[in-house]
């Protein structure tokens, strides 16, 4: 609702009229609660009216917003999206320039060598081999399907937990590499739950969650039937209709991790 300043103006000179009016003394010398109350409130009104009026200044306090959010997420994305295109430009003619001069300096050989023999384990490498994938999904059922006995709209989504529960057995399980959306997941990785959308190294998805991980498929499908995290979301995909599927994979390629690696703080292992 939109108002502008002599709209609300004219409100308030009314509860102002109104209060004196109410104020004064009846014709029998007495005066009740309604006498004074009834002025008092018509005066707020007229208050609230008023800065209603001032902060609108013409427009309307009920514009919906979410098409402005939508265009300033797209904005932070496209620019998210350059940033990262500029950084792998950038990344590559570091190491176009550490490998030049590894052929005449034996200390920038001898580092780069060292460096080369971490890729691997700490997820800078692409790798491939047998594994398995597993796809979490939100029930397409709702509360008003369950008829009396309707859950809540928590238990028809797929939560942080779950990703989490999945990831953790697939590591027991002897997981080698992984992948969450195509997203390599290292040390540093951090499963993030915004709604019911997954947020990982500043991307965000929506389910259906796909996990990937290298290694020996029984063996990881072991692990994920034993996990009691897991043990509850299949559970719940009996009881709520959340989709649950694993395939065994012959050969997957989990692609390399090529984020930012700057650390805030770290400790080295005992």
């Amino acid at each position: 609702m939109a108002l502008r300043g002599g709209r609300g103006a004219a409100f308030l000179r009314l509860g102002a009229r109104r209060a004196t009016r109410g104020l004064r003394p009846r014709r029998d010398g007495k005066q009740t609660i309604w006498s004074v109350g009834v002025p008092l409130i018509a005066l707020a009104a007229g208050l609230l009216f008023t800065t209603s009026a001032t902060t609108a200044d013409g427009t309307s306090l009920r514009d919906d917003r979410r098409p402005q959010l939508a265009q300033l997420i797209s904005d932070k994305q496209r620019r998210l999206a350059a940033g990262e295109k500029r950084e792998a430009a950038l990344r590559a003619e570091v190491d176009q320039e550490a490998a030049r001069l590894a052929e005449v300096d034996a200390p920038v050989k001898t580092a780069r060598e060292r460096a080369d023999a971490v890729r691997a384990p700490a997820g800078f490498t692409a790798l491939h081999g047998p594994g398995l994938t597993v796809t979490l999904n939100d029930s397409p059922r709702r509360g008003s399907d369950f008829g009396d006995n309707a859950p809540d709209n928590d238990d028809l989504v797929v939560h942080q937990g779950d990703v989490q529960a999945v990831v953790n057995a697939m590591w027991a399980g002897g997981a080698e590499a992984m992948t969450i959306m195509g997203v390599r997941v290292i040390s540093t990785s951090a499963v993030r739950c915004v709604g019911n959308t997954l947020l990982l190294h500043g991307q965000v998805f929506s389910p259906p969650f796909k996990i990937t991980a290298i290694g020996e498929p029984i063996a990881m499908h072991r692990a994920l039937e034993s996990a009691e995290g897991v043990k509850q979301f299949r559970e719940a995909v009996t009881d709520f209709g959340l989709g649950y599927a694993e395939k065994m994979e012959k050969d997957v390629t989990v692609r390399a991790y090529d984020g930012s690696t700057d650390l805030r703080s770290a400790q080295a292992a005992q």
